[in-house]
């Protein structure tokens, strides 16, 4: 019964873990236009709170270039 546990726990961790960890541009970028919307960013707190930073030519959009300095 240990065992099933020590799984359960796994799963679960790794299961919420990946809900938070949309890091991937193709992940944000939803409606595959090749950008990320400040929007789209949203849902990920770090690049949200860098994108004034990441957004390098100030367009209110993240190419893929941009966000690979993430």
């Amino acid at each position: 019964m240990n065992t099933l546990n020590k799984t359960l726990a796994l799963i679960a961790f790794a299961s919420s873990s990946a809900a938070f960890a949309a890091t991937d541009f193709d992940t944000l970028d939803v409606d595959g236009n090749g950008v990320v919307s400040q929007q789209e960013a949203s849902v990920d707190a770090t690049i949200s709170a860098k994108f004034a930073e990441l957004d390098t030519d100030q367009n209110g959009e993240l190419s893929k270039e941009e966000f690979s300095q993430a």
